[in-house]
């Protein structure tokens, strides 16, 4: 039976109502992408909340949510990268180059902290364009692109840093001018009731709530998702399918930058072999939120759910007293069994249809 009731004739027999219409609520909940990842949080949040006593105190959600947060700020625009049809295989060590540059660059110049902040912002984004640009010129897929440049910073964050450092971290910045004002903007704490939130759960929230109005409410957005559901098809009816790429990848670029003031901010040095690794987390998190890998599907909102799924398991295995080796494990059951989700609630809403 139709989830959408058939309509009824206008008055004065002009024709049918459309206001009678509309898809029904039910529908439209059948079609979110990232319905699956919202019933899956739900029963990692009860599972945990029985398990481990000090998981529902007000102290640990609020480290759940940081948790969640330094993995969102950059699964937000990893999802929408996703949705039009590629991957960054570079996100991780992206992350750890923009706090490289900062901490270098203000450091050797004795400049300004914001200075440093700013000449990372503009080297951060052109690595963006560069994948991006590698990618539409040469047409190679994006894993092999960002495979490349992921190598390549790998190369240049402990070759820089060991030149100009001497050792694997920089130097520290703390007591340098404008050190203070960065940090209350990338890695500050707010202090709401008695509980401490960092200042990162803002940026993600911030991040979710652009890349949401950016999907469902701008051109971009329909671009974004005619990419990802075949390029050939999307270029033939107009869309800048070049530039639209281009801008996703400048998209993950200033997420990781960031996420890499944060880092930066939160610790004063940076080690220059950190972020290895995280670019598969930020993926996971996308797909747990319902983000399909042959693109053209999926959600900012669902990748903000997957995140906070990790965080959750995370932390809840630390509150819960379990071995935390058992960590990658849980992460890669849930990842298996919110894509089996995701794909039975998708056939169901394509069976409404």
């Amino acid at each position: 039976m139709s989830a959408t009731a058939p309509a009824a004739p206008a008055p004065g027999g002009a024709g049918p109502d459309e206001r009678l219409g509309r898809t029904s609520p039910l529908r439209r909940l059948m079609g979110r992408p990232e319905l699956g990842s919202v019933v899956g949080a739900l029963a990692v949040f009860l599972f945990f909340a029985v398990v481990a006593d000090s998981f529902l105190r007000a102290a640990s959600l609020s480290t759940v949510l940081y948790a969640a947060s330094t993995i969102g700020i950059m699964a937000v625009p990893v999802a929408l990268l996703m949705i039009g049809g590629e991957f960054d295989l570079s996100a991780g060590v992206m992350v750890t180059s923009s706090a490289l540059v900062s901490s270098m660059f203000s450091y050797q110049m004795t400049a300004n902290v914001w200075v440093g902040v700013g000449v990372s912002l503009l080297v951060t984004l052109a690595i963006g364009v560069f994948n991006g640009f590698m990618l539409t010129r040469t047409g190679l897929p994006s894993f092999i692109i960002t495979l490349g440049t992921f190598l390549m910073l790998t190369g240049l964050n402990l070759g820089f840093t060991k030149l100009i450092s001497g050792t694997v971290s920089t130097k520290s910045i703390a007591d340098m001018e404008g050190f203070a004002s960065a940090k209350s903007v990338f890695a500050s704490t707010l202090t709401l009731g008695g509980v401490n939130f960092k200042i990162t759960i803002l940026w993600w929230f911030a991040l979710v709530g652009v890349a949401t109005w950016l999907l469902l409410r701008t051109r971009a957005g329909n671009w974004i998702f005619a990419v990802g559901g075949g390029k050939d098809a999307a270029r033939a009816v107009g869309v800048p399918v070049a530039r639209t790429k281009i801008g996703l990848y400048m998209g993950v670029a200033f997420g990781a930058w960031v996420a890499g003031q944060h880092l930066l901010f939160s610790f004063d040095v940076v080690q220059s072999g950190e972020g290895v690794g995280n670019e598969l987390i930020y993926i996971i998190a996308a797909v747990i939120g319902g983000c399909l890998i042959t693109g053209g599907y999926g959600s900012a909102i669902g990748s903000a759910v997957g995140a906070l799924i990790f965080g959750m398991t995370s932390k809840g295995i630390v509150f819960a007293e379990w071995n935390p080796d058992w960590f990658k494990f849980f992460l890669g059951a849930m990842l298996l069994l919110a894509t089996l989700l995701n794909a039975w609630v998708r056939k169901r809403a394509e069976a409404t249809t």
